[in-house]
């Protein structure tokens, strides 16, 4: 399961990213923002500036399952990576700081959601700096202003660790689970409860919106976080016949990675891949196939459908591509509204500088380098 952690800026979602990788075994310490030793936030303008700038990926286990989280940026001039990174994702958590409330770029990340139909989860962060703690008032106080402020056509935001539980003192939960669905409601009513599977389905089809409530720098909540997205988070079956789109495309130590979601079958090195590029067939062989844990990766002989990697060897793939028996993808919602001009220096190569913004071009199709 591919999970995307998006949020407004400074709500906290990278130190959640570290605090869910230490308490799956992933890491040793918990790495800070404000240390710049974080272990998704690689790149020396994101740790310069104390912000996500590129979408980064990160492995782990728990529970017996297999998940790879993906940070995406909340930086609202960075949004574009993040709606591109929704593209790889199964489902998403919406970090939301609650001595802030829901704040604007959230709600934009909230319709990306549900346009794209991303089951998603929530996760209540700073409740330690709430006056009255992490109490149930609070709690149904924090549960109230998401109600406010995100649409939810007929969903509803539920205390997740309630949903999991299941007893007798969890009924106004699994009751409020079971209004959002006919079917749902006709079992609770039969039998006083509802499965995994019906609230799992629930899940998926955004009928329930699982909560979460801590505090990630005290690593408050955040292997219940791990429990609900095992046991309510989506399990998708995948066709036979390779399938993959791409998500994002970088340059690194003079390498282009393409990295990808493989929806279908089995990607393996040295696979050969067909496409068209600008109305003209190509057919490259994917090199290498890199696992990658922030900066660190590891080779894979093959990866199989509904996990990550990055490729190299792949010239002619943009963000959005679909590969093999891939539907071709929507077009992207944000759109942007600037224009600037370049003013290279006296005696500067203008063919050099041209060169080099269309390799940021390459990276963010949007730029729309001329």
């Amino acid at each position: 399961m591919i999970v995307g952690l998006l949020a407004h800026v400074d709500a906290g979602k990278t130190t959640l990213a570290e605090a869910l990788l230490y308490d799956a075994g992933r890491t040793r310490k918990l790495g800070r923002v404000d240390h710049g030793d974080t272990v998704l936030d690689t790149n020396e303008m994101e740790r310069e500036r104390g912000i996500t700038i590129f979408a980064a990926q990160a492995e782990l286990e728990h529970a017996g399952h297999s998940v790879t989280i993906v940070d995406a940026p909340g930086h609202v001039d960075f949004s574009a990576e993040a709606e591109r990174a929704l593209s790889a994702v199964d489902c998403a958590v919406l970090v939301v700081g609650a001595n802030d409330g829901v704040q604007g770029h959230a709600e934009t990340l909230w319709r990306l959601l549900a346009r794209r139909n991303i089951p998603t989860f929530v996760f209540a962060n700073k409740m330690d700096l709430l006056p009255d703690g992490n109490t149930a008032q609070t709690r149904a106080q924090v549960l109230a202003s998401l109600r406010s402020r995100l649409a939810t056509d007929g969903g509803e935001f539920i205390d997740a660790v309630g949903l999991m539980h299941r007893d007798d003192n969890t009924s106004d939960v699994l009751e409020a689970a079971a209004a959002t669905s006919e079917a749902a409601l006709d079992e609770y009513l039969e039998t006083g409860t509802l499965t995994p599977t019906t609230l799992t389905r629930l899940v998926g089809k955004r009928r329930v919106f699982p909560v979460l409530f801590g505090s990630a720098f005290k690593n408050q909540g955040v292997t219940e976080l791990l429990d609900a997205l095992v046991v309510l988070g989506p399990q998708p079956s995948w066709p036979a016949a390779f399938a993959a789109r791409v998500y994002r495309v970088s340059h690194e130590g003079g390498e282009r990675l393409c990295w990808l979601k493989v929806t279908g079958g089995t990607l393996r090195a040295k696979q050969q891949l067909e496409g068209i590029d600008s109305g003209k067939p190509w057919a490259e062989k994917a090199n290498q196939l890199r696992v990658y844990t922030g900066k660190r990766f590891e080779l894979a002989s093959e990866v199989a459908a509904g996990r990550t990697c990055a490729v190299t060897g792949l010239t002619h793939v943009r963000p959005g591509d679909a590969l093999g028996a891939e539907p071709a993808s929507e077009p992207p919602v944000l759109a942007p509204v600037l224009v600037y001009g370049v003013k290279p220096g006296e005696g500067a190569d203008n063919h050099a500088v041209l060169v080099a913004l269309r390799e940021l071009a390459e990276e963010d199709p949007q730029l729309g380098v001329a």
